[in-house]
This record gives structure tokens, sequence and C-alpha cells, in this order.
């Protein structure tokens, strides 16, 4: 195939990407989804009148939230909130880890040259480019667990970089599991049962093992010879 035609062809991808984003946005603005996401009761109600289909509809919602970047860091209170405790947590790690990856493949697949020509020289990206390149998938799951780059930018950065789509799935998928389920834990116990001592005692467990996770990445980074201030 040809420079000629290898171009005509992202130009197609491109295009299609562009209008089904240009759709999804305005089906999204005239049915108000776009102002329900930073209402957590309206987004609690929204997802409730859908009845089973809810679960789906979420994840849809958490998808799109990915692929525009777009605010979605409440989606997992407001799904412990709607679906309770646990099926929240488990809805909210499915559309979080499935939004990555939609953004992961537009970046290598679908609207590569767009998004080289806009991060491509961002410091950032050359960061998570370097790391990658030099540690591989330690890097990915330092960066996961680690919140040193913006989650909506680390999905397209990964995208342009080297990483396996089965590794990069994998790994997000794992990684943001823990934060997943104590959230939307946290947030269906309060709905469900109010402050209480339990609660707070919930509240420190869910602190004990987050610091428990948060030396994972230091361990990695002191083995990997990688200066997290570097990073920042």
């Amino acid at each position: 195939m040809s420079k000629t035609q290898d171009k005509k062809k992202s130009s197609g991808k491109l295009v299609i990407a562009v209008l089904v984003i240009a759709i999804g946005f305005f089906i999204a603005w005239k049915t108000g989804l776009v102002s329900k996401i930073q209402d957590v009761e309206a987004m609690q109600a929204f997802f409730k009148s859908f009845g089973v289909w809810g679960y789906l509809v979420f994840i849809l919602v958490f998808i799109a939230s990915c692929v525009f970047m777009l605010p979605g860091s409440m989606l997992t209170i407001i799904a412990g909130i709607a679906f309770g405790p646990i099926i929240g947590g488990v809805v909210s790690l499915l559309g979080a880890t499935l939004g990555a990856t939609a953004a992961f493949l537009v970046a290598k697949y679908v609207a590569r040259g767009m998004i080289e020509d806009k991060i491509g020289q961002n410091e950032m990206f050359k960061k998570i480019d370097d790391g990658v390149e030099k540690n591989g998938t330690s890097f990915l799951i330092l960066t996961r667990l680690v919140p040193v780059f913006p989650f909506s930018f680390q999905n397209y950065a990964y995208g342009l970089t080297k990483i396996k789509l089965s590794t990069y799935f994998i790994v997000s998928l794992i990684c943001m599991a823990p934060g997943a389920f104590i959230y939307a834990y946290m947030a269906g116990e309060i709905v469900t049962n109010g402050f209480s001592a339990g609660l707070l005692i919930k509240f420190a467990a869910a602190g004990i093992i987050l610091f428990l996770i948060s030396l994972i990445p230091k361990y990695i980074a002191k083995k990997k010879g990688i200066n997290m201030d570097e990073l920042k």
C-alpha cells in the first residue's frame, strides 16, 4: 500500500471517528447527559430510570467520559450510590477499564496522526513514552497506581507507545480495582447505613489498604531506578 493510500485510509478513519464523537456528544448534550454528569442525585435517578439496563448505560457513560476526556471522577461514587457498594464497584471498574481501553484504541488505530500532532511534543507524553521504552509494563503499573499524570491523558498517551492492548487492559483492570471498589463501597455504605462507628472502622481499613497499595509503586520505582520527582 502506497503512502498516499495510507494517508487516505487514515483520513477516512479520522473522519468517521470525528463524526461518531460529534454525534455522541450531540446526543449527550440534547439529552442533558453532559450536565447530569456533574449532578450526583440527577445521575442516580437517571440510571435507576433504566431498570436493569441502567448498568449498561452507566458503563457506556463511563466509556464516553474517558473518550471525550470529561470529568469522570465522581462516576465511581455515583455507582456506589446508584447500584450499591458491591455492584457499584463492579460496574465502575468495568466502565473505567473499557473507557480507558477505548481511548487507547482511538490513539493507536483511529486518530493516531492527529493525537501525535496534539501531544507528541508534550512533556508529559515524552516522560510516559520514555518510561515505557525503559521499563515497559512496570512503568504502566506505576503510573496507574500513582496519579502522577492525569487519567484521561494517560489513556491516549499509552496508545502511542509500544504497550500491547492486552497488557494495557489487564494492568489497568487490576490496578484500578482497589480504588473502584473502595470508593464505590464507601459511597454505597454511607447512603445505605449512614455514618456509624462501623463505618469509621471500614474507612480505617480502606485507608490501610490504600497505604499498602501505595508501597507497590515505590518498590517498583526503587527497583527500576525511577525518580518519581522527575515525573511530576
